[in-house]
């Protein structure tokens, strides 16, 4: 996003440099989902229309419906017009969450970014976040940051990183087969969701 400019190679997108790029189109094309995302004292459908403050209702109402998200926020006292206290407050961490989900696919953005989107949720609320997760990142290019690997498991490309560097790089498949850290973790995350019945940090 160019919140901090890179110090060493080259940030392509479509195989041109970002910083050739104005920050306005740049910021136009991508969307962010992090582990703590902010939500302003407003309603839920206020929330999710900071991303488009242009988009009508029924706009609002279809980027839930195409998220699966619908009904658990209609479900809400007032629904979308629920409001969510200062910073979502009045919501659970799933659904604070699925409501930055929303305002991500009402952005309709070409780059999406998860930055560990899913870390603090518990078991059963993922499972809801992660069905939305997999609609929100259909046909578009998506940066995932994250620990959890049911999370990664289906990218195209997986990069393993220790001690600040990639030590793997590859799919989920191709890393299995290669025994080495990603396959290590792998093991661990089974380990702990079939002793735990829960999936945490591996």
């Amino acid at each position: 996003c160019r919140l901090y400019e890179h110090q060493q190679g080259t940030v392509l997108l479509d195989d041109q440099d970002i910083t050739t790029l104005t920050l306005e189109s740049l910021r136009a094309q991508m969307a962010i989902v992090s582990q703590d995302n902010f939500l302003f004292d407003g309603t839920i459908k206020d929330n999710i229309r900071f991303a488009r403050p242009d988009a009508s209702d029924e706009q609002v109402i279809r980027a839930c419906e195409a998220l699966g998200c619908l009904d658990i926020l209609q479900a809400l006292p007032d629904g979308l017009d629920s409001p969510v206290g200062e910073r979502g407050a009045s919501l659970s961490l799933g659904q604070r969450q699925l409501v930055c989900f929303a305002r991500a696919m009402l952005a309709d953005p070409r780059l999406l970014i998860l930055d560990e989107a899913t870390s603090a949720v518990d078991t059963f609320t993922e499972h809801h976040v992660q069905q939305a997760l997999e609609r929100l990142i259909e046909r578009r290019t998506c940066l995932i940051v994250a620990h959890r690997l049911s999370t990664i498991r289906r990218a195209d490309r997986i990069l393993v990183i220790d001690r600040g560097r990639i030590v793997e790089s590859g799919a989920h498949d191709d890393l299995m087969r290669n025994s080495g850290h990603y396959a290590a973790l792998h093991r661990e995350f089974v380990r702990l969701i079939e002793g735990d019945g829960a999936a945490e940090h591996p």
